[in-house]
């Protein structure tokens, strides 16, 4: 019955979704052009508690364990496992008083609206991952903004989501780069877990009934005399929860 079910919850989902984005695309230009980026940012906000309510038709649920109280006027550095693009909106909304801003790859700046919008006009970068050298100076203007505007970065260090759950090695670079240019910030490890699980099937049909559950830790002082040994600690804070 749960898999029969998938397939007109999964189409009425992608419908829904779809419109959502085409939406909002234009709703973000507008608040961008009239009111800046406070205005910008409200919008992103909003539409990201949309998606997120749109995979309530497969009957998606979220959870965030969070019991720390994070600055408000401190850059913060959110560390997570990857394990789909569905991580995403759970943690701009849960996350949205810190200003998280995204390391992402340059491939996602086009094509997507509502999405790449964001990632070209919100404040995130855009990398390409075959040229280190370029990623790595455009990484070190990335901290210099959040230092300025004390708003905050979040980094997937896995480089690439994982399909079934399991973490991938982390990349250290970028992550210690941040760590090494904000050391007024907070590193703030997040696990994220069973999100990989809507495409267990393939993108057609999605899981429904999927509890997507984020665990913040304990934020860490990024003024570390050993960065490298700090980035791998907090690998393994976040990899220890991933069940």
């Amino acid at each position: 019955m749960k898999k029969l079910l998938s397939y007109p919850l999964s189409v009425l989902f992608y419908i829904i979704f779809f419109l959502v984005l085409l939406i909002f695309h234009p709703i973000q230009w507008i608040c961008l052009k009239l009111g800046g980026y406070e205005a910008h940012k409200k919008s992103v906000d909003i539409f990201n508690l949309f998606l997120m309510n749109t995979l309530r038709i497969l009957g998606t649920r979220f959870t965030v364990e969070d019991q720390y109280d994070l600055p408000l006027n401190r850059p913060c550095i959110f560390v997570a496992n990857h394990q789909g693009m569905y991580d995403i909106p759970p943690i701009i909304w849960h996350f949205r008083r810190q200003h998280p801003k995204f390391v992402s790859k340059k491939e996602l700046g086009k094509g997507i609206p509502s999405i790449s919008f964001n990632l070209r006009h919100g404040g995130s970068i855009l990398i390409d991952r075959k040229n280190k050298r370029d990623s790595l100076i455009k990484m070190a203007k990335f901290a210099k903004y959040l230092n300025k505007t004390k708003r905050s970065a979040v980094i997937f260090p896995e480089g690439t989501r994982s399909r079934d759950g399991a973490p991938k090695k982390f990349r250290g670079s970028g992550m210690i780069l941040l760590f090494k240019q904000m050391p007024e910030a907070l590193i703030v490890p997040v696990t994220i877990n069973n999100s990989w699980k809507l495409f267990k099937s393939g993108s057609f049909p999605m899981e429904p009934g999927v509890h997507i559950k984020l665990k913040v830790h304990e934020p860490i002082a990024a003024n570390s005399d050993d960065p490298e040994s700090l980035a791998a600690k907090v690998e393994r804070i976040i990899t220890a929860d991933i069940k």
